[in-house]
């Protein structure tokens, strides 16, 4: 019969704590959860080059009776993203055991660090508008309009955005308001999205602003999942909303190592639906506390750029 020792205390402790960061970065991460995220659970440093593959554009031959196929050499394209991002947020806990009984004291410490975490990666995310200039930017120092969403959907329908990807609009607080108060948005569908039946898919429905909808949407406007983020960038008072596909950018995570062997430091991993954290457990002898750092290492960067559109507004 094993015995607790104090080092499966730790260790328990540890991966308490990186189920409860996790779950706080998911849900607290917007543009995160939008984009295009390559991931896989391989050890990576800060500076580390990451290549995406980009599928080619490939032909349709019509070989009828008579024709013969027609060879292609198609070569992929290639994104590459730097993981110049290694983020953290560390705390100290004085009793650490107490997290083992007292699991409210484990939100208290771990949810202002983690939404500090979800901030920077949302901040990075929407701060790659520069990159995106294959498409005119529409809008401009005035208020956001129906007309401009319009066009942003027509710009991405015409640069061949396949049909069953979704397409979403980040946009500001003022932008939204001011999309919701087109007064013959506010009559109908008032309730949210349908939840099913017949009328799922009525083209009303793409007027439906107040619900929420897929993917955490704050409504749908013009075949566009609209959201409204506390960190659109404003530049100059005008802000940078973004309508985008998710291929259009992507985030790329990578594991951090283990801290070495002998060093009196505990680290676990927390990974689901692409996201990954690696939370690590260490004796602070300053303060007699055990400190915990909360960090996770990425990179943010355009895929395909003609799946993006900046949409002005003030």
């Amino acid at each position: 019969m094993s015995l607790i020792t104090s080092q499966n205390a730790a260790q328990a402790i540890v991966k308490l704590v990186a189920a409860e960061a996790l779950e706080a970065l998911v849900g607290n991460l917007r543009m995160g959860a939008l984009v295009n995220r390559n991931y896989e659970p391989t050890l990576a440093q800060a500076g580390d080059t990451v290549n995406v593959a980009i599928p080619p554009v490939m032909a349709a031959n019509n070989i009828a009776e008579s024709g013969s196929v027609q060879t292609q050499n198609p070569s992929l394209g290639n994104a590459q993203i730097v993981l110049n991002s290694h983020i953290e947020s560390t705390f100290q806990i004085p009793d650490a055991t107490k997290v083992l009984v007292v699991p409210d004291l484990v939100k208290t410490y771990m949810q202002p660090a983690i939404i500090a975490i979800a901030e920077k990666i949302e901040t990075d995310i929407l701060s790659t508008y520069p990159l995106f200039t294959y498409n005119s930017t529409l809008g401009g120092n005035s208020a956001m309009t129906e007309a401009v969403l319009d066009s942003a959907e027509t710009t991405l329908f015409n640069v061949k955005v396949p049909e069953g990807a979704p397409r979403f609009a980040v946009v500001s607080s003022t932008a939204f308001s001011a999309l919701r108060q087109i007064s013959r948005f506010t009559e109908f569908q008032t309730i949210g999205f349908a939840a099913g039946g017949p009328g799922a898919t009525s083209p009303m429905v793409s007027g439906n602003l107040p619900g929420s909808g897929p993917y955490g949407a704050n409504g749908q406007l013009k075949n566009l999942l609209l959201f409204r983020s506390q960190y659109v960038p404003a530049v100059s008072s005008v802000y940078q909303n973004l309508v985008f596909s998710p291929d259009a950018l992507g985030l790329v995570i990578r594991r951090l190592p283990q801290p070495l062997p002998g060093t009196g430091a505990i680290a676990e991993y927390a990974e689901m639906g692409n996201f990954g954290l690696r939370v690590v457990m260490s004796y602070a002898p300053n303060t007699l506390a055990q400190q915990f750092t909360v960090d996770c290492l990425y990179g943010v960067g355009a895929l395909r750029q003609q799946f993006a559109v900046i949409a002005e507004s003030n």
